[in-house]
């Protein structure tokens, strides 16, 4: 199937859109779910911007904010939603209790820093003290827990092994 963001056949997940009705959900290619996936990536989102899938179009102008790039700022210009949906898409709901090992606050696209050598499980190695983590994402049901790449692979870290850089 073709991305409607992207525009890539790929295999596609059904993500949640949040803060809009119960059941509203989307079905995307694994890159453009993951928030880590470089801004390039999304440059055909110009035409999915405008389609008449309200969910879609949420999920759209969130993506476009997150990228904050020259081209994403002014694509996020000319997007015009119903009073509805921009109220949809402005309402992120995005813990502000994920905290790091000293109580500060963590957001989704922090760099974080591993305080203490960490066995991966099913990775086969060990994330080591010291290693940086780029454009974390913060676990949306448990402010204990945080994913990002460790070494090419995506883990979850407990927060209390990590410190806000």
């Amino acid at each position: 199937m073709t991305c409607p963001l992207c525009t890539t056949d790929a295999p596609l997940v059904s993500t949640t859109v949040s803060g809009g009705p119960a059941d509203a959900s989307i079905d995307i290619c694994a890159l453009c779910a993951d928030p880590q996936t470089p801004a390039d990536h999304f440059r055909p989102i110009a035409s999915t911007m405008w389609s008449e899938d309200a969910a879609l179009q949420v999920y759209a102008a969130r993506t476009l904010k997150r990228l904050d790039t020259d081209w994403s700022r002014d694509l996020l210009e000319q997007l015009y939603l119903d009073e509805e949906t921009q109220s949809w898409a402005d309402n992120v709901a995005e813990p502000t209790d994920h905290k790091d090992s000293n109580g500060v606050p963590l957001a989704s696209g922090d760099t974080v820093v591993l305080i203490k050598d960490l066995p991966v499980k099913g990775g086969g190695f060990t994330a080591k003290r010291g290693t940086a983590v780029h454009r974390i994402s913060l676990v949306a049901d448990n402010p204990a827990h945080i994913e990002g790449r460790v070494e090419g692979q995506r883990i979850v870290i407990l927060t209390e092994f990590v410190k806000k850089r």
